[in-house]
């Protein structure tokens, strides 16, 4: 069984939670690529990241010359692609087929297993339009989501996230 995981990170306030996941799947002998969002940049640094995982961290796809884009590369490496935190904004552009980042284009051209961890306000959350694009992406795509179970938009805890892509790899 590979272990080979993508992880997307956006720019919600429980980016925080997204270290701790990072080292919790690298502590079980996940092999963890990060790519992190503008946003996501805002508020926590690359360095941390490329410490936890040992890897590259892809933050921008036109950083440097790749004989085969590293988006692309990393999408046919990995086994599955894990978003969080997952904001409504990547939901919608994911939903809509936009790609503008490192992270939306990634999600494009992966053919895998996708687990989204939801992370907004309750307002966001209860949204027709938020629903609908979540809707379609598990009807066009393998995606799953895993939330805090309240109902309310808020991110699962680390713990339960790393259960999901647990089960999701097996």
């Amino acid at each position: 069984m590979s272990k080979n995981i993508i992880l997307g990170v956006t720019g919600g306030i429980t980016v925080y939670k997204a270290a701790d996941l990072c080292s919790k799947l690298v502590s079980a002998g996940f092999d963890v690529r990060v790519i992190m969002t503008r946003n996501a940049l805002q508020l926590i640094s690359s360095q941390l990241f490329l410490t936890l995982s040992k890897n590259r961290v892809l933050t921008d796809l036109f950083a440097e010359y790749q004989p085969v884009p590293e988006h692309v590369s990393w999408a046919v490496w990995a086994d599955a692609l894990v978003v969080a935190p997952c904001t409504a904004n990547f939901i919608g552009k994911f939903a809509s087929g936009i790609a503008d980042d490192a992270l939306t284009t990634t999600a494009l051209s992966f053919r895998g297993k996708i687990l989204l961890a939801p992370t907004m306000n309750e307002q966001m959350w209860n949204s027709p339009i938020l629903q609908d694009n979540l809707a379609k992406l598990s009807r066009l795509l393998d995606v799953r989501t895993v939330d805090s179970g309240n109902g309310k938009g808020g991110m699962a805890e680390t713990d339960d996230i790393f259960h999901a892509i647990h089960a999701l790899t097996e």
